[in-house]
């Protein structure tokens, strides 16, 4: 099997990259990027021969699906800007998609997308990195064991850095958007927007993690998870994390700047020049990310010990008594998850495991078998059950 990942030299897709380079089913892995000197580097350290590269813009649209045709399945693991338009290459070129998430509005859109691909035979999976993606599952495991639902809670702890650490844990447009756009909710069978950063608390989470400050930020799961398990009556549906990953003081600086326009999408003129001051806040940022070598395993190499934890807390009622399910996902590989989860469901792709049209993580990914891959890679999940005597 072949597998095109979509920016796969980028901090996430190298990840997917290694995991499917690694996979005895697949004979090829394609790293398809416009970032070539970042490729070489990352099929260099992965060192298997069944790693190519090819050179790619998103923005080329005939080349794109010319790369797409002999594949069979596409991993995008480009900036969530890209969803729509790498959706409808693959859709031209008959091959199945997966992503790692599209910030709500996005993946509602890419929903619209379900007829066409029905249609056309062609299956994808929406939101499928750690998280969205594996809550999603988590949320279907829950479910099926119990008769009604009331609230689906998430929880995506990281263990912070060090006070003085100044980095982005991923893709700088992306945080920037979670911290500054506003989060939606689920509550009374309506969608709300909130306030960035919005409902602080603390949450426990499996140790070694502890307890962390989480918050709301704009994610994919909400846009589905309600809408998925309605009929068991879901009344309530929120997604927190921990500052991204990042220290509270680097967060708190962006903010700062967010506040003085710099996040702005429209353009100001500076010295007779138009300027967007998204884009050169975004371009000062990119130097605070960490190089891809610290995302890369070479043979007999770990990568770097992050501790993560993805929590989903569904609540219910199991034959008239109120019950809790708890689901934690925890890897001491940190970002391996976001990787790592949307190259399983490559293969299961190409492997005609997904029904033609656009889905959801829960609709489409049998948990159990899911879990025991991830399981496989020393990404465990626990899950505890909590009931009235």
């Amino acid at each position: 099997m072949k597998i095109v990942v979509l920016g796969g030299a980028g901090k996430m897709g190298c990840i997917a990259v290694q995991d499917l380079a690694n996979d005895p089913q697949v004979d090829e892995v394609v790293i398809a990027d416009r970032e070539l000197d970042q490729a070489r580097l990352v099929a260099e350290a992965i060192g298997r021969p069944n790693v190519g590269i090819e050179p790619v813009d998103v923005n080329d649209r005939d080349r794109l699906v010319a790369l797409l045709r002999d594949a069979d399945a596409c991993l995008n693991a480009t900036v969530y800007y890209f969803n729509l338009p790498v959706m409808e290459a693959c859709l031209e070129a008959g091959v199945g998609y997966v992503d790692l998430g599209g910030l709500f509005h996005t993946t509602r859109r890419q929903l619209e997308l379900h007829d066409r691909f029905a249609e056309a035979g062609v299956s994808a999976v929406l939101g499928m990195g750690c998280a969205p993606g594996i809550p999603n599952v988590q949320a279907r495991y829950a479910a099926e064991r119990l008769d009604t639902i009331s609230s689906i809670h998430i929880y995506d702890g990281i263990e912070p850095p060090p006070p003085g650490d100044v980095r982005f844990t991923y893709a700088v447009p992306t945080i920037i958007d979670e911290l500054t756009l506003s989060p939606m909710v689920y509550r009374d069978g309506e969608f709300v927007a909130c306030e960035p950063m919005g409902e602080p608390e603390e949450y426990w989470f499996t140790p070694p993690l502890g307890a962390l400050p989480m918050h709301l930020s704009l994610h994919s799961e909400i846009a589905t998870l309600p809408l998925t398990f309605r009929d068991k009556g879901v009344t309530e549906c929120t997604f927190k994390i921990n500052y991204w990953g990042m220290a509270k003081e680097t967060v708190d600086k962006i903010r700062v700047l967010a506040d003085f326009g710099f996040a702005g999408r429209e353009p100001v003129e500076v010295k007779g020049q138009m300027v967007v001051p998204r884009d050169l806040l975004v371009e000062l940022m990119a130097g605070y990310v960490p190089p891809i070598t610290d995302f890369l395993a070479p043979p007999k190499v770990r990568p770097p010990e992050w501790v993560k934890e993805i929590v989903t807390e569904v609540r219910g009622t199991k034959d008239g008594a109120a019950v809790t399910y708890r689901l934690g996902t925890l890897t001491c590989k940190g970002a391996l998850p976001t990787g790592v989860a949307p190259a399983r469901i490559a293969v299961w792709l190409a492997q005609g495991r997904i029904p033609p049209g656009v889905h959801p993580p829960e609709v489409v990914i049998e948990p159990e078998m899911f879990f025991a891959e991830l399981a496989e890679r020393e990404i465990v999940t626990q899950v505890s059950v909590t009931s009235f005597v």
